[in-house]
Formats: structure tokens, sequence, C-alpha cells
């Protein structure tokens, strides 16, 4: 998804978009609501992009060209009011797919979701840390996660820990805005098998922030900047915080960072950035191409030594054109800078889509690569 409008010309740029024509919506829309959408083109952001008259009776919105399949649902500005079905009961996303020729696409909204509570899906073993936990380089707090190996409370072990973003998806339906990774059933399981353990903090995205947040540089068309500031809070707060409050192994090769598209980004830029502190990275889906010329500018200027660096790359091939390549191109200029064959993976699945549930099915065998060449001991001791 490296090609948007800022990299291509306005005659292929308006020929090519995607226009969203709702041409119905449900008889007990409040009057004068707006109607917003929200999907994997804009972090998930139930209320940054709304729907205009086109003073038919209609209301349109427009997709700038990109790549591959975009996924999305329409909400009047929060995931409590997001679509429903005919029965007003929850829907699976909605996608369409960029095929460089102009569309419309006319649909209809055929209810709001009920008004039900989620149920929660969290295991026992996951807490809450803070519900507003401050992150002073950026001035906002945030909710963040803790998943505890089932035996924490009864060992004295200590454990590798796993930093991962878009907390909300990771361990709890309730939280999550397009399903969850169901972390904690998965690491529950791997530790019945015989896996030593790991402690999982899951720190929430910003909502309107996600793409500050996780784009280091400023894109145009759609932001960002921050991710600097944000990879010195994992680093320099939120790491020392975790390892003065819990039983961990505070040492690099011990410690990940673990994110899907944009998340993936920023995990990928502060394991780069701060390689010194974490030496595992597991890069899902990755969004290079928001900040793709820099990102690469960036690590092939830098000075560092990626020798101890292990990173696990997966993604769909039918993703978007770029993604790829994108990746491969990613993938070189680190092994440039010391980043080994060996310690290098990268996985590309022709079913892979741009979604929590493809990411959920290939957290197992990211993290039992991840840490492979970790020596602990055995959970038992």
């Amino acid at each position: 998804m490296k090609s948007w409008l800022f990299l291509i010309c306005v005659s292929v740029q308006f020929s090519a978009q995607i226009t969203l024509k709702v041409t119905e919506i449900p008889e007990n829309t409040p009057k004068n609501a707006t109607i917003y959408v929200a999907g994997n083109f804009n972090g998930w952001n139930p209320n940054s992009t709304p729907l205009i008259s086109d003073g038919k009776g209609n209301q349109t919105v427009t997709i700038p060209e990109g790549n591959g399949l975009i996924e999305y649902k329409f909400t009047r500005g929060n995931w409590n009011t997001a679509e429903g079905n005919a029965s007003g009961n929850p829907i699976s996303n909605r996608n369409s797919v960029f095929t460089g020729k102009p569309q419309t696409i006319e649909t209809q909204i055929l209810s709001w979701e009920k008004a039900t509570e989620k149920v929660s899906t969290a295991a026992k073993n996951v807490h809450l840390i803070s519900n507003s936990f401050l992150i002073p380089e950026l001035g906002r707090t945030r909710k963040i996660w803790i998943y505890l190996p089932p035996d924490y409370e009864t060992s004295k072990k200590k454990y590798p820990v796993i930093y991962m973003q878009d907390g909300q998806n990771l361990f709890d339906n309730a939280t999550s805005f397009s399903g969850e990774w169901e972390i904690d059933e998965t690491l529950n399981q791997l530790f019945a098998e015989g896996d030593y353990g790991a402690i999982v903090v899951g720190i929430d995205n910003g909502d309107s922030h996600r793409i500050d947040e996780y784009t280091p540089w400023k894109n145009p068309e759609y932001g960002g900047g921050e991710g600097d500031l944000y990879a010195d809070f994992l680093a320099k707060t939120l790491k020392p915080f975790i390892d003065s409050h819990y039983r961990t192994k505070t040492g690099k090769k011990h410690n990940a960072l673990i994110g899907s598209s944009l998340g993936a980004l920023i995990s990928n830029y502060a394991g780069i950035k701060y390689h010194n502190v974490f030496s595992k990275i597991g890069s899902f889906s990755p969004a290079y191409w928001i900040v793709n010329q820099e990102f690469n500018n960036y690590v092939k200027d830098s000075n560092m030594n990626l020798s101890a660096t292990r990173i696990y790359f997966v993604t769909g091939s039918r993703e978007s054109k770029t993604m790829t390549k994108d990746l491969e191109t990613v993938k070189n200029n680190l092994q440039k800078k010391g980043l080994k064959p060996g310690n290098t993976f990268v996985k590309v699945d022709s079913y892979g889509q741009h979604n929590e549930n493809y990411w959920k099915g290939e957290f197992r065998e990211a993290y039992r690569w991840l840490f492979k060449t970790s020596k602990l001991k055995s959970k038992k001791k």
C-alpha cells in the first residue's frame, strides 16, 4: 500500500479511487446524525472519515487509490454505534479491492448494532495495569494490559517479555474493534504443552492518535511524526516500569516487540532504534508504505549493528501490490546492517488478509520462532 495520493499524479489519482455510496440507512437513525466509515485505510478510527450528502438522498465518501484489499464498516462515530445485519447483530467487515480503475460501490446500511454488552473473553491471568498510564513523552495516558504466565503466582521464575501494539485487540473480544488475537488462550495452551512462558504487555492504541504515534515521520496525506517519541516511551518509560514491578528477564535477548500493520511499522522502528533494549521483532503485515522512503533511508544512514536482532516477517501475498516488495526491501537493508539470514524469517501466505483473524492464526509460530534460540529452563524448574 505504498503508492497513495502523494506518490501518483492527479490524473491517475482520481481515475482509480473507490467511492462508497450509501443509498439507504436504518429508519431509526437519529436526525442529522453523521455517518462515518472506519477501515484499515484510516486506522479503524470510527469518527475520522465522515460521509457527505450528495444532495440526492445518498451519502458518499471517496477512498484514495491504494493497493489490494480494503476492509471497513460504517458507524455513527464510535464502536457502540457500528452497523449491524438485518437483525441488529454484528456483521463481518465489508471489503473491496482496488483495481486500478474508478469504482462506485452502492450499498445499504441495514441496521445499527443492538446496544448489547460484549462478553469478556480475557483469561483470568490477563490483568489491567492501568486505565490511564502516563506517556510523558507525548503528554497522554493509555490503557495498559498484562498477561502473566499460568505459574507466575506459584513460582519464582523470571520471564521474557513481549510488548505488543493495539492492546485492545489482543486478549478480549469485549474491547476489540475488529476481532481479538487470543494471545492469552494461545500462550496458555503452549504453556500446557511445556512452553516456559512469557509475559505480554499490551498497549492500547491512541485511537485518533494511532497513525501519529505509530508513524515515525509525517505522511503528507495521513499525518504521523510522533513515532519516535512513542518508541522512546516503550524503551525508556514502559519497559523500566515493567522490569521494576514484575519478575522479568531484562536483557535484550529476552525482550520482543510485536505489532501488525502500522503497529508492525512502529515495532520494527523501535526495535531498530533500541536494538540494545529489544532483540526480537514480530512484523505482521507491516505498513511500510506510509513512510517507505524515510524508513529505508533511516536504516541505510544509521550506524547500527543488528547482528543480535531476530525478526519474523509475515504477510499475505495479496494484501497489496507492493507489500511483499516493500518487505523484501526493508529486509535487505536490515541485513546490510548486520541482521543475519539465520535470524530472519519471511513468511508470505497466499491466504493472508490484512485483519486480526489472520494475525491471530500466525502468532503461535511467530512466538515460537522468535524465542527458539532463547536459553530458558524447563517451566517446571
